[in-house]
């Protein structure tokens, strides 16, 4: 899916730069930056985590301020807990 050629050059089309791992079945490796994607991965995660809140999820605060205000407090309980 994600490692598929296509993928990597729309990607490189708007000026970014692809960081996936390449399947293991590749015939011919890509290189990636390892450190990059642990990152990206930590912060994929975290969102995940920070979903996991109702009022977040289905966004019920009609307000942006007050819907990042309830991000921020869910993120502080992420990390304190």
């Amino acid at each position: 899916g994600y490692d598929a050629e296509s993928n990597r050059q729309a990607i490189r089309s708007q000026g970014a730069e692809p960081c996936i791992p390449p399947r293991r079945n590749r015939v011919t490796p890509v290189e990636y930056d390892r450190h990059l994607y642990r990152e990206r991965n930590g912060v994929e995660r975290f969102f995940g985590r920070v979903k996991q809140y109702r009022r977040v999820a289905t966004r019920y605060d009609k307000k942006a301020r007050n819907f990042l205000g309830f991000v921020w407090l869910a993120a502080i309980g992420i990390i304190l807990a």
